[in-house]
């Protein structure tokens, strides 16, 4: 660890989001630390392992766009990391099956076969779904020749220029099953990947919905090595660039003193230097806690507040000792007992635990099956999860962890994650029949164990809800009222998800440098020395790498 005190940025917290604009400080010569709570680097990309046998990651499920020239692999191309990372395509003809009572659909690469598919399964709403699917295309090109952001200027130009993108882009994507006069199926089977951003039909923005698909209908893939190796090659160009990654090193305070930012207070009460700060922790913690309402204008204060955080996630991690690759496809699995997508998501923002079960079902060893630090030959590394309330009192405690309360010992928080752990267990089963015999490892994680670990608002992996008064302008910009001070993460305009954290990122170190690097990197342009660089190769471990 450096002893120097004084740097040109500080990043806190190491998700995506703060490690690609670290690398991309780091890279544009800006001496560059990072400042990460827990004891590995990667917040919500990091993965754990359990019994020296089995990996599990807690966000790096599926990615898209990884093509030679997708988003992805631009952002890391940007930093030198060009080849560095392989990604693995899952099945091209299913990388996601969505099963319903009576009803199981395979989603397939590209648009045309999507199309195809969605027809032949439901017939009778054939005209409806050519309609939909129109209008999420015609969004999309629209999107592609539009100058963000959107000026009030702007509008009547894009009204002529930009009509599908002007009527639908921020319009309710249930709104647009109405129009198309959708039956409930159809509905259901395309909102069923709606849990990729955790916000119902009823208040997802259409543009937010296409741009998922789209992400994803380039192709699904996984990274060889499991989820860590995307921040431990990040952690990389920082540390290979003069720059420094610390863990278990939570930030206390962000000092601010005659209006900017100058650096940061450590809990342990060590104060660091910069110029530039940039936050990539909790957006309500950043303002309220860590700037404090005093360093604040009455409106930040207020709409900091107002903002909604998205539902946070339920999740139980299996070791199994059988290996379902010899038996399934490399696809993932949403699971639902029935159509009703949008009462699912009612139940769990009134603070229940749906009637109708909603799961997302997810095996890394399936998606990879080379690396043996997730699961040796013979077995599986399974993950299960669900959306569910985020309130304390749900879960049975007061304070939650981020005030310090201690929650590991209550009973009533113990005796539902128990239950819920049953119930998901039981609904994989229902998807997987006889992986029960075979559990040798069992976990679970509750939203207060994401609270604990990352200080995240209602236990949240994915910043702010992403509904319609909450999504493009109207999510916080990078750049703050406070000068010096920068934002980073799924809360910010570029949004949640492994690519719009990464994309994010390159937009946080833009507004820190006052330079375009995204349309740089577009251009050719790769940052910082590429032969620095030592991470990969024989016998390198990105868990070790990232502590």
């Amino acid at each position: 660890m450096s002893a120097r005190s004084d740097w040109d940025a500080i990043v806190i917290g190491s998700g995506l989001g703060g490690l690609t604009a670290a690398a991309y400080l780091a890279a544009n010569g800006l001496r560059t630390l990072v400042l990460e709570k827990h004891y590995v680097a990667g917040g919500n990309s990091h993965v754990f392992r359990r019994k020296q046998k089995f990996e599990f990651d807690v966000g790096v499920h599926y990615v898209g766009d990884c093509g030679p020239e997708g988003l992805i692999p631009t952002v890391l191309r940007g930093v030198g990391l060009d080849g560095k990372i392989e990604f693995l395509e899952m099945d091209p003809d299913g990388f996601d099956t969505l099963i319903f009572p009576g009803l199981t659909f395979r989603v397939p690469k590209g648009w045309d076969r999507y199309r195809e598919r969605l027809v032949s399964t439901l017939p009778d709403d054939e005209t409806g779904l050519h309609r939909y699917l129109d209008v999420l295309q015609n969004v999309l090109a629209d999107l592609a020749n539009i100058k963000l952001p959107v000026e009030p200027a702007d509008v009547p130009k894009l009204m002529q220029e930009a009509p599908a993108f002007m009527r639908w882009g921020m319009h309710p994507l249930a709104e647009l099953f109405d129009e198309c006069g959708l039956g409930q199926k159809a509905r259901a089977l395309l909102a069923a990947e709606s849990g990729a951003y955790a916000t119902p039909p009823s208040r997802a923005p259409v543009l937010l919905h296409a741009a998922l698909m789209d992400h994803y209908l380039k192709g699904a893939f996984y990274p060889r090595g499991g989820g860590q190796v995307i921040p431990a090659h990040l952690v990389d160009v920082v540390r290979s660039h003069g720059g420094e990654v610390r863990t278990r090193a939570p930030v206390e305070r962000i000092l601010v003193e005659d209006g900017r930012a100058t650096g940061v207070r450590l809990a342990g009460g060590e104060e660091l230097r910069a110029a530039v700060v940039v936050s990539n922790a909790d957006l309500k913690r950043t303002y309220l806690e860590m700037v404090g309402e005093e360093h604040l204008s009455a409106q930040t204060v207020a709409r900091v507040k107002q903002y909604r955080m998205a539902l946070p996630i339920f999740c139980v991690y299996l070791g199994l000792d059988i290996d379902l690759r010899e038996r399934l496809p490399n696809t993932n699995w949403w699971y639902f007992t029935s159509f009703d997508i949008e009462g699912m998501y009612r139940d769990v923002y009134e603070g229940r635990v749906p009637g109708d079960l909603g799961l997302f079902i997810t095996a890394a060893s399936l998606k990879d099956p080379h690396t043996e630090a997730i699961a040796p030959p013979g077995c599986t590394s399974l993950e299960v999860m669900m959306w569910a309330p985020s309130d304390h009192g749900f879960w049975g405690v007061e304070d939650g962890p981020a005030a310090g309360e201690k929650y590991h010992r209550n009973q009533k928080y113990q005796s539902l994650k128990r239950r819920l752990t049953d119930l998901l267990v039981d609904g994989a089963e229902q998807v997987i029949p006889g992986i029960k015999e075979h559990i040798v490892w069992q976990e679970a994680a509750t939203p207060v164990s994401q609270e604990h670990f990352t200080l995240s608002t209602g236990g949240t992996s994915y910043g702010i809800e992403l509904a319609i008064d909450q999504f493009g302008p109207a999510r916080p910009s990078p750049k703050t009222e406070i000068e010096g001070l920068f934002l980073a993460g799924a809360s910010t305009v570029f949004a949640h998800g492994i690519a719009g954290t990464l994309r994010g990122g390159v937009g946080t170190a833009s507004a820190v440098l006052g330079r375009d690097l995204w349309g740089e990197v577009q251009s050719g342009s790769v940052f910082g020395d590429p032969a620095k660089l030592t991470a990969g190769g024989p016998g390198w471990d990105p868990w070790q790498a990232s502590r």
